[in-house]
């Protein structure tokens, strides 16, 4: 039942991502899917922190969908824009030190099967979800590098569907830094 659940999350997760690097607001619906799946494959898995994770981005995926139909200028629709260096340095903080705290909580109240890993994970894909919400271009550096991480984790457990949705979510945050970037640039010379 959990590798069908898997493979249904996979072809959403992928769809919710080319949607994102799209620009287009239907992204988060079909995210929506996406983690809704995941939080079952994750919590069979004992992966507790990713599982968690999945319930507080259906809030974040109502709050991003919001956002980019609401978000901009005029409660218009959200253009791509850059990430503060005050936001990235406090998500950074926050980051680290949700991270830590989560992994300690999992280490040593759970039977959790990589409680710093999960944990760092976790905090950080947090703050991509957060900025990824915002339009902000960043978001997609930080997801490379949780996604690389996150493809050895799931490999080691061996949720190898998973670690190559990952591993194509990788391939597709570079498109997707490019894409948006790319957007941003083109709203500049527009603006210039």
């Amino acid at each position: 039942m959990y590798s069908a659940l898997e493979a249904i999350g996979v072809v959403f997760g992928v769809l919710g991502v080319l949607l994102t690097i799209r620009q287009s607001v239907w992204c988060w619906p079909a995210g929506l899917v996406n983690v809704s799946l995941f939080a079952l494959v994750f919590f069979h898995a004992r992966l507790y922190g990713s599982s968690a994770l999945q319930l507080v981005y259906v809030a974040l995926s109502l709050y991003g969908w919001h956002q980019w139909l609401h978000g901009g200028e005029g409660d218009g629709r959200l253009a791509v824009s850059r990430t503060s260096a005050a936001w990235a340095a406090g998500l950074g903080l926050g980051g680290v030190a949700f991270a830590l705290a989560l992994g300690l909580l999992l280490a040593y109240r759970t039977n959790a099967a990589l409680p710093f890993w999960d944990a760092g994970t976790t905090a950080f894909s947090l703050a991509a979800q957060w900025m990824t919400t915002r339009k902000w271009l960043e978001n997609w550096l930080v997801w490379m590098a949780v996604d690389v991480v996150y493809v050895g984790m799931y490999v080691s457990q061996r949720l190898y569907a998973t670690a190559g949705l990952y591993a194509v979510f990788l391939a597709l945050a570079v498109l997707g830094f490019r894409e948006w970037r790319r957007s941003l640039g083109a709203a500049a010379s527009v603006s210039a």
